[in-house]
């Protein structure tokens, strides 16, 4: 006869460790040499000495059922949590009605792939190969099966419930509109079941009703992997941690001035002359594994390349398309070593950025496309007398004003080209920069062809005039959400530019909506806020940085994504813990406090 392990807790008066009931328990001679209990209070759940003769309860256990504590992450909605937590063999998980949930091939591997991940992690919290505890069906009630892979503004919410059932198996039944929501419900189910570091024994309450769904629709990560080549399973550690923390869209700026790793089908001389190496590649097929790692995970990559500044290596075979390329003194000519612009009066250029938005569409199908546009320097085109005899037959100054007309002259023509490729469901998204300020923005760009991507502070009032202008933005304010900041410089000495360091707590409390009321901006118009990324460029940044650079930093703006705005001291426990799982699957996240402060909830404060 299966052995069930039930742990009661009185939360009305939170319970001591003393007065917690549990039934069919291992001997308590096996707990003899235990001296700690934790016990769950209104500061969480706080360590005390054990009294002789009793049954100590581990931090797992007592954050689980403990309502001040708290293991989920992000926070949802609304949720009821039992205080009985039964024992769960972690090989008797399955999908109660697979051929049911309908939608397609593609949509039936996905959800497979999502619940074998659930599976894998449950049985990796499993050390010491006990099959013994209750089973686990999971029922899917999914009302468009075929939305599978996230496009902007799909419905994400879902509705977890857990029962006990029959023959002495549990129960979950998983309601929600997509196979996105169904995978967030998987983490959250998964998040609620705990190894017993006392005991051995795998532990999930025995009822869960949780009613969740995102407050943002984009919450995301830029990642640059041209200063530095980030390899592709330091890649995948970024998307599983992002899957953890229910963050969605992984935003990919793939090329820059510095390589060209991408490797295209089209004109691969771009990867030959581009690459730091013939290792530090991305080929097809390594996009396409990394795509299909990512959408079982319920993320959506959306590749950059960006265009007009931002390019030089891998285009010295072509003609008359790069100007400044390595250009002396760099600081007159770009923003960092090495420079390189494209000539937006050369078809050379048009012919090449054809070819690359063919490979990149074709390989990537997402609903939208980076092309970036940002950190145009003028003086660079100036510089080129090709440039300023073009403009001139094309009746234009070669004034500032005349400058920005070519730029918009180009930006008109490439998203032609890009509308061509990918058609017209793709949004492009474009940098602020000074095309998008002042004047320029309504006279050269519009509101209904493209997403505005916001790099500068939170104060500055380019945010109000484009959400006054009807764009939709995207938050990534250097001044909360640029993770390489507060470091060395790597050009001089002092510091890096953007330092000082963002704490998490910042990045928390870096709310979209919050940051547009205090720009003046109605309520009515705060909805085109459709979420923010947290970006990483990785001058100073490789495999052996990035994920103490995003972690656990990029999980406080999932949760202040997903759960809207509120106070970092309200999450400060869970995030302690929610860094504990991702470094126990495989996440090297930087450390936030003594484990101390850890095991002493609500004692580390100032």
């Amino acid at each position: 006869m299966k052995k069930f392990i039930f742990v009661l807790l009185s939360l009305a008066a939170f319970a001591h460790a003393e007065n917690i009931v549990i039934e069919n328990d291992i001997e308590l001679e096996s707990y003899k040499n235990e001296i700690w209990t934790w016990k769950c209070n209104d500061k969480g759940c706080e360590k005390e000495a054990l009294a002789d003769g009793g049954r100590p309860i581990s931090v797992e256990v007592c954050r689980v059922a403990c309502p001040t504590s708290g293991v989920l992450w992000p926070k949802p909605i609304k949720s009821t949590i039992s205080t009985t937590l039964v024992k769960l063999d972690p090989y008797g998980l399955s999908i109660a009605n697979l051929e049911g949930i309908g939608g397609g091939k593609e949509a039936s591997e996905m959800i497979q792939g999502a619940f074998e991940l659930f599976t894998e992690r449950i049985r990796n919290l499993d050390k010491i190969g006990s099959a013994s505890g209750q089973g686990f069906d999971i029922y899917f009630n999914v009302k468009h099966p075929e939305n599978f892979r996230y496009v902007q503004g799909v419905n994400e919410s879902y509705h977890l419930t857990v029962n006990p059932g029959q023959h002495g198996r549990l129960n979950a039944t998983i309601c929600s509109e997509t196979l996105l929501g169904s995978r967030h419900a998987l983490e959250t189910l998964g998040q609620l079941i705990v190894r017993d570091s006392f005991s051995g024994s795998i532990l999930t309450p025995s009822s869960v009703e949780i009613f969740d769904g995102p407050s943002y629709t984009h919450r995301g990560l830029t990642l640059d992997t041209a200063r530095n080549f980030i390899s592709v399973p330091a890649i995948k550690r970024t998307l599983d941690a992002m899957a953890a923390s229910k963050l969605n869209t992984f935003h990919w700026h793939i090329t820059d001035s510095h390589s060209f790793p991408f490797e295209s089908r089209t004109f691969p001389n771009l990867t030959k002359y581009g690459a730091y190496s013939k290792n530090k590649i991305y080929t097809e097929k390594d996009i396409q594994d990394i795509i299909r790692f990512a959408t079982v995970r319920g993320i959506r990559i959306v590749p950059e390349f960006d265009a007009p500044a931002h390019v030089g290596e891998g285009w010295q075979w072509v003609e008359d398309a790069v100007v400044c390329l390595a250009a002396e003194p760099w600081q007159t000519y770009c923003v960092e070593p090495p420079c390189g612009q494209l000539d937006p009066t050369s078809e050379n250029t048009y012919k090449i950025l054809d070819g690359i938005y063919s490979d990149l569409t074709r390989l990537f199908k997402s609903d939208q496309f980076h092309m970036g546009g940002d950190e145009v320097n003028i003086k660079c085109w100036e510089s080129v007398d090709r440039i300023t005899r073009n403009m001139k037959k094309m009746g234009l100054e070669a004034d500032l004003e005349g400058y920005h007309t070519l730029w918009s002259k180009f930006q008109d023509r490439v998203r032609k080209i890009l509308s061509d490729k990918a058609g017209d469901k793709v949004k492009p998204v474009l940098w602020t920069s000074t095309l998008t300020e002042g004047d320029r923005l309504t006279k050269f760009l519009n509101s209904s062809d493209y997403i505005i991507q916001i790099w500068t502070k939170m104060d500055d009032p380019t945010i109000a005039h484009l959400v006054n202008n009807s764009f939709q933005v995207i938050f990534s304010n250097y001044d909360a959400l640029y993770f390489d900041c507060g470091f060395g410089a790597w050009v001089g000495d002092g510091n890096n530019w953007c330092s000082p360091y963002i704490p998490w707590q910042k990045v928390y409390e870096n709310d979209p909506r919050t940051i547009l009321s205090k720009l003046g901006i109605a309520p009515e118009l705060q909805h085109l806020a459709i979420g923010a990324e947290a970006a990483l460029w990785t001058e100073q940044a490789d495999d052996s940085s990035i994920d103490n650079r995003f972690w656990p930093r990029a999980s406080a703006m999932g949760e202040a994504l997903w759960s809207g705005p509120g106070s970092w001291k309200g999450a400060e426990h869970r995030l302690l813990f929610h860094r504990e799982r991702l470094v126990e699957r495989g996440v090297q996240a930087d450390t936030m406090q003594p484990q101390w402060c850890l095991q002493n909830q609500g004692s580390c404060y100032l």
